[in-house]
């Protein structure tokens, strides 16, 4: 699972699909089998991406066990995500949720193997998947992809099952930033291995997007929890911006235009009468061309932004405008905007007490 964030994530997080059986219905009639063929190959791949999805939510409901929810379920050509609003600091909780996932292949290929041994019905054969041919060929061939699942997530590749399971067993003897590191690294060189298996010909694309999404995003995560570490402890009033422009429900969009100019602010709370309302978003501002100058911002102020305390956790707070996909948020006290809390001024602070840090270090 890969870890982001949404106050909108619910006990049963949504499926989002970017890819479809047709192709495959396409190449079957393309090469000239029969409809039968094609409908067999049509209900694998239906049955694939089912346990693909079955898959996920065993990461999810695990994890939902352990108070972390998940966001949604990502399905790609290359697999599967469960986008987790964070992943569990503790190991063993971490360790379960890693290996829900595979743990449901397992009980899948169980079943379908019991029910080889228990009825007439003929083994296809290890490599057989590329010939459509009655039921014994549809269950042999979701049986092979399950093992293949199982044994291709429990590579220690980092942000993999394997590799999440990997950085759990090491966080149980070192510290979880460490052992982050190191499985980043580990995930990082079989990424390369992959790549150089990939373009040995006949180039293998999908490995390449494999090899790719494993290598930068094990470096994404590693920066992630080197980042959490370094603001452990801290609150959004560490980080959030205390000089800043609000503007009215009255201004205009010509009035923040010329806010951003003059002061280089690219997100601005607005308030009515002096009550939070909501955020005029950098995005809105530069799509200003559709708009009315004259416009006032009581009819364009976005009201879904996070509302922030000045108490909050900082790494609480980050995770807030992660799932909303939104660059600021205004921190708020009994309704009046206090602060502003940046994605950059978080960045800053973060570098800032990295650099602390590591002069402490260096001179013990």
């Amino acid at each position: 699972p890969r870890v982001a964030n949404s106050t909108h994530a619910s006990n049963s997080p949504k499926v989002q699909c970017t890819n479809t059986p047709i192709p495959a219905m396409v190449a079957i009639l393309g090469r000239g089998g029969t409809p039968v063929e094609a409908l067999l190959l049509v209900t694998l791949v239906v049955s694939i991406f089912i346990c693909v999805v079955l898959h996920e939510y065993g990461h999810a409901l695990t994890a939902r066990r352990f108070g972390v929810r998940t966001l949604d379920i990502v399905l790609l050509p290359i697999g599967g995500i469960a986008r987790l609003e964070r992943m569990p600091t503790k190991p063993v909780e971490e360790l379960l949720v890693a290996l829900a996932g595979p743990a449901v292949n397992v009980v899948i290929a169980a079943v379908l193997t019991l029910v080889f041994v228990a009825t007439p019905v003929a083994f296809p054969g290890v490599g057989a998947i590329g010939t459509p041919g009655g039921l014994g060929w549809f269950l042999g061939a979701l049986l092979q992809v399950n093992v293949l699942l199982v044994v291709f997530n429990m590579i220690p590749a980092f942000p993999m099952d394997g590799g999440r399971v990997l950085r759990a067993m090491l966080s149980m003897g070192m510290d979880r930033t460490v052992a982050t590191r190191i499985a980043a690294r580990v995930g990082q060189v079989i990424a390369v291995l992959f790549a150089v298996v990939g373009i040995v010909p006949p180039v293998d694309v999908i490995l390449l997007l494999i090899a790719a999404f494993i290598f930068f995003s094990a470096r994404a995560e590693a920066a992630g929890v080197e980042v959490e570490a370094v603001l452990r402890g801290c609150t959004v009033r560490d980080a959030m911006l205390t000089r800043f422009w609000t503007l009215d429900t009255d201004d205009t969009m010509d009035d923040a235009g010329e806010k951003q100019l003059i002061s280089s602010q690219q997100d601005f709370p607005v308030s009515h009468d002096g009550h939070y309302v909501g955020m005029l978003l950098r995005t809105r501002l530069q799509g200003t061309r559709g708009f009315d100058p004259r416009e006032t911002l009581a009819s364009v102020v976005d009201t879904s932004t996070p509302v922030l305390h000045e108490e909050d956790e900082l790494t609480g707070a980050m995770v807030r405008l992660g799932d909303a996909r939104t660059p600021a948020a205004a921190v708020v006290r009994d309704d009046h905007v206090i602060g502003l809390l940046t994605i950059e001024n978080v960045q800053e602070l973060a570098r800032l007490r990295a650099a602390r840090m590591a002069i402490g270090a260096a001179g013990r």
